[in-house]
C-alpha cells in the first residue's frame, strides 16, 4: 500500500486502522504514527499505547501458534517462512539457559523476532513471564520509531514554512535513523543465520 493512502486511511480511521496495522508491522506503522500525531492527526500518547498493544498482540498470537500449533504445524507449514524443526530445538535451547535475554534479544533481532516467538511457545514458556520480556524492549523500542516519526512531522511542518536548517538536519538525522534501522535489521537476521549454521554444523 502506498504511504500516501497509508497517511489518508490512518487520517480517517486513526485508532480503528492503527491498532491491526501494529499488529502486523510494528516500526514502520509507528514513524507514520508519530508524523500524524506531529501534524495533529493523531494523539501522541493514544497512538503510543494503541501501537504498544497492537505489538504485544502480534507477539501473543506467535507464541500461541507456538504453544498450541507445535512442531507438528512447523514441519507442515514453518518451510513458507524459512523456519523448520532444527531452528526450533536451538532456539529451544536457547530459552532453557537463557529465557529473559532470548525473548528481548529475539524482539530487538527485527527480522528474525517471529521464529524466537514462536519458539518461546513450543518450549512452553509461562505466558506471564513472556508477556514480561516482550513488553520490556517494546516500551522503548515503540516510543524511539514513534518520536522519529513525529520529529520528522514537526520538522517538515518547519522547512514549509520558514525552510529552517535546524529542521533540515532533524528530517536528515529521521532518514538516517530509519536506514540504520534497515540495515540492522539485515545484519541481524545474517548474523543470526550463521548462528544458527555454526550450531548445527556441530
Amino acid at each position: 500500500m502506498p504511504f500516501q493512502q497509508i497517511i489518508i486511511l490512518l487520517s480517517s480511521y486513526k485508532y480503528l486502522l492503527l491498532f491491526p496495522i501494529a499488529v502486523i508491522e510494528g516500526p514502520i506503522i509507528t514513524i507514520i504514527a508519530g508524523f500524524l500525531s506531529s501534524i495533529g492527526r493523531l494523539n501522541i500518547f493514544i497512538a503510543y499505547g494503541v501501537i504498544v498493544v497492537g505489538d504485544l498482540v502480534g507477539d501473543t498470537i506467535y507464541y500461541i501458534i507456538g504453544r498450541y500449533g507445535g512442531i507438528q504445524l512447523i514441519k507442515q507449514w514453518g518451510h513458507y517462512v524459512g523456519f523448520n524443526t532444527e531452528r526450533v530445538e536451538n532456539f529451544k535451547h536457547h530459552f532453557d539457559k537463557h529465557t529473559a535475554s532470548t525473548i528481548i534479544w529475539g524482539k530487538l533481532a527485527y527480522a528474525m523476532e517471529m521464529p524466537f516467538l514462536i519458539s518461546a511457545g513450543l518450549a512452553k514458556i509461562p505466558y506471564k513471564k513472556f508477556f514480561f520480556y516482550t513488553l520490556i524492549p517494546t516500551l522503548p523500542k515503540s516510543l524511539l520509531f514513534l518520536l522519529i516519526g513525529f520529529y520528522f512531522g514537526k520538522s517538515y511542518s518547519k522547512i514549509d514554512t520558514y525552510l529552517d536548517y535546524t529542521a533540515i538536519g532533524t528530517i536528515s538525522l529521521a532518514i538516517i535513523l530509519i536506514i540504520i534501522y534497515f540495515v540492522v535489521k539485515n545484519i541481524s537476521k545474517k548474523h543470526e543465520e550463521k548462528n544458527i549454521n555454526n550450531i548445527t554444523s556441530l
